[in-house]
């Protein structure tokens, strides 16, 4: 069985934690994942409130295993009962990735949580390991939903391995076992997966958003904002999403101040009737070696057992 002095240190079997994916990561992921010997993290992001965490966090109660919560840092700060509903929850690692403050470590501290934070280059590296952060994810640029696109994930993760004294997950584009294997081989204390874990039957995806990242290619996936302005989230033009390109990113990227009242109404309806050919699905650059539903646990073993040879 592959594992590291992290994983082990976690109380983990396998150096492997499902992305704390927005509308995707909920508890029965987080339990599944968890379960079968990675870290389960629940996730709640852009439309993330305290009574949604808690809806999702009965399915980790008697868990008896390791889990983890993931939590948007701007939107932790415009509701902070969100981040007292996580820490009270009991959760061995707290994630709060994309903001400003980092009054939240030395409360996640205080609860004896691990701390966590998404960082895209080493200077925010640095930032978040003066803060306090315990574990820092080098989010690479490959990488499906919210991030700055700035690094590719192997570059990222070698220069924090020689910058940083903390453990380094590796996040972005690790779409199989080999490519668990190569970060772990250089040097990574696990492996941060989203998109591999969005098409398990445990995530809150529906069978329609399924079958269409289950058809789509390496190529087919774009970074843009079009879908938060028209859906009138307040990200920063500095955190773009990775999603499946479709007819509203086509239309729409590198048009985002000619959105009107009437792409909105169109992006609206289109999410209401689950129209993927307009509403979005995020998704990162390994999107194309997802090919078949399968379940959290068919995943984490697809991914270790090969990676050992």
């Amino acid at each position: 069985m592959v594992s590291t002095n992290w994983s082990r240190s976690m109380g983990i079997d396998v150096p492997i934690v499902n992305a704390p994916m927005g509308g995707v990561a909920g508890g029965a992921l987080a339990a599944a994942v968890s379960r079968a010997g990675g870290l389960g993290m629940i996730g709640m992001g852009s439309a993330g409130t305290a009574e949604k965490l808690a809806a999702q966090l009965p399915h980790v109660s008697n868990l008896n295993r390791p889990f983890g919560i993931g939590l948007v840092g701007w939107v932790t700060a415009q509701q902070p009962d969100l981040l007292d509903t996580a820490l009270e929850a009991g959760p061995v690692l707290l994630c709060v990735s994309f903001g400003d403050s980092w009054d939240w470590v030395a409360r996640a501290h205080d609860s004896g949580v691990i701390a966590a934070t998404q960082v895209s280059d080493v200077a925010s590296a640095e930032r978040a390991v003066g803060a306090g952060v315990d574990v820092v994810i080098a989010r690479g640029a490959e990488g499906g939903g919210h991030g700055r696109p700035l690094i590719g994930a192997l570059p990222l993760l070698t220069a924090l391995l020689d910058r940083v004294p903390v453990p380094v997950l590796a996040a972005g584009g690790i779409a199989n076992a080999r490519g668990l294997a190569a970060v772990l081989a250089a040097g990574a204390a696990g492996a941060w997966l989203g998109t591999a874990f969005c098409a398990c039957p445990e995530s809150l995806l529906s069978d329609t958003a399924r079958a269409v990242m289950l058809a789509a290619a390496d190529t087919d996936t774009v970074t843009t904002r079009v879908f938060d302005i028209a859906s009138g989230y307040p990200w920063p033009p500095s955190l773009p999403e990775r999603v499946l390109r479709n007819d509203f990113s086509d239309r729409w990227d590198g048009d985002e101040d000619s959105i009107d009242a009437a792409a909105v109404a169109d992006l609206a309806q289109a999410i209401a009737a689950e129209d993927y050919s307009r509403a979005p699905i995020n998704a990162g650059q390994g999107v194309g070696a997802l090919t078949a539903v399968r379940s959290a646990a068919e995943v984490i073993a697809a991914f270790t057992l090969v990676s050992t040879r």
